[in-house]
């Protein structure tokens, strides 16, 4: 990577910024120590890959990383309505929506300490842009479409194999939704990298209650079986030839209505609280996604291209992390700090305000001073 001083520059200015990211108004804020003409020029380089990215947050995984440390998967789309449509900004479907968006999807693995311990960090060890690359012809509307060639389960797998063979990072527990619970993730995850998963099944998923029933071919929809609360339950789930420990959590919605989830791990030593307070942890990934929008400009970026865009990216991830070690540093959460930032911020342009007002009274105070062009007369 050429010029990483401009990458640390570049990070600090989207932790600071409060809108739209741009190379002009980060020169500005640097008094045009560099030209936004080096600043582009950096965005539009090589695009930055997974081993500069390792390169950057190696040392602060070394410092975090624990044998009990959690991988947790999720993906988010950065919406891009305006943008124009490319490999990597094109459509794709949100199932917190219910409906296709236009967008950056991106698959995020995010790394937290034990959570036993204090001061406990969480770090994004990886991320993956999906890219739609290949044109088809969607039978139903006989429109072209853009598709992954490497499904997002494949580049899944793919990145968790990296992580524990090649990167070596010490985990033991992996988290995802039901999004991500097939039937090769599981298997993966089992016997591949000899880790344990804690995922959430659909309600339609098949299971026996028994090894005599899953030989006996006898499976039921989770949601059919009687399954009870707040305990766990051997069961085998269709297509896996291990078993996996179920349970069964009843919660209310906001609406007030009752919700179910069902959850599954391959940890067999585990207990009903064990696994709810582990999985529980898979929400924070969603405050990371929260947090990497509104915090560190994910979606403030006005570049176009797929380098720049996915260059951006990167850089919103380095920014996070140290948003995250500055919040551990001061006690607060990153919304606070972030918060604090704008205050600072505040008091600073009322300051020059101020000042601005008080130079002008000097002038007027000046019987020399021209009221009507705001300059002073020659005597």
């Amino acid at each position: 990577m050429k010029n990483p001083e401009l990458l640390d520059l570049y990070s600090d200015y989207l932790i600071s910024s409060f809108k739209l990211a741009t190379a002009t108004n980060m020169s500005a804020v640097l008094n045009g120590a560099v030209s936004h003409d080096k600043i582009s020029r950096f965005l539009g380089q090589r695009l930055f890959t997974p081993i500069d990215y390792w390169k950057c947050i190696k040392p602060i995984v070394r410092a975090i990383e624990h044998e009990d440390g959690v991988i947790k998967i999720d993906d988010t789309i950065e919406e891009k309505p305006h943008s124009t449509e490319n490999n990597i900004i094109c459509w794709h479907w949100d199932h917190s929506k219910n409906r296709h968006v236009k967008g950056i999807n991106l698959l995020n693995f995010l790394y937290q300490s034990p959570l036993q311990e204090t001061n406990r960090c969480s770090i994004p060890v990886a991320f993956e842009v999906i890219e739609k690359a290949e044109p088809f012809v969607d039978k139903k509307s006989g429109k072209v479409k853009r598709r992954s060639k490497v499904s997002k389960n494949e580049l899944l797998r793919n990145r968790l194999r990296t992580l524990h063979q090649l990167n070596r990072v010490k985990f033991k527990y992996v988290l995802w939704d039901t999004w991500f619970s097939s039937k090769e993730n599981f298997e993966f995850v089992h016997y591949k990298l000899k880790k344990y998963f804690i995922a959430a099944i659909k309600t339609d998923r098949h299971i026996a209650m028994s090894m005599e029933e899953k030989l006996n071919g006898k499976f039921k929809r989770v949601d059919e079986q009687n399954i009870p609360t707040n305990q766990t339950v051997s069961v085998y789930l269709r297509g896996l030839d291990f078993p996996v420990l179920l349970i069964k959590q009843v919660f209310t919605n906001k609406d007030g209505s009752q919700g179910v989830l069902y959850v599954v791990t391959n940890n067999l030593e585990l207990n009903y609280q064990a696994i709810t307070t582990t999985y529980h942890e898979r929400w924070g990934v969603e405050e990371f996604h929260k947090s990497l929008k509104q915090n560190v400009g994910l979606e403030k970026s006005p570049t176009k291209n797929e380098i720049t865009q996915s260059n951006h990216i990167f850089a919103t991830m380095i920014a996070w992390t140290k948003l995250e070690l500055l919040s551990i540093k001061t006690q607060t959460n990153h919304f606070a700090l972030k918060a604090r930032l704008y205050l600072k911020a505040l008091q600073a342009a009322f300051d020059e305000l101020q000042n601005v007002k008080l130079h002008f009274k000097k002038l007027e105070a000046n019987p020399n001073f021209d009221m009507q062009n705001n300059t002073l007369l020659l005597e």
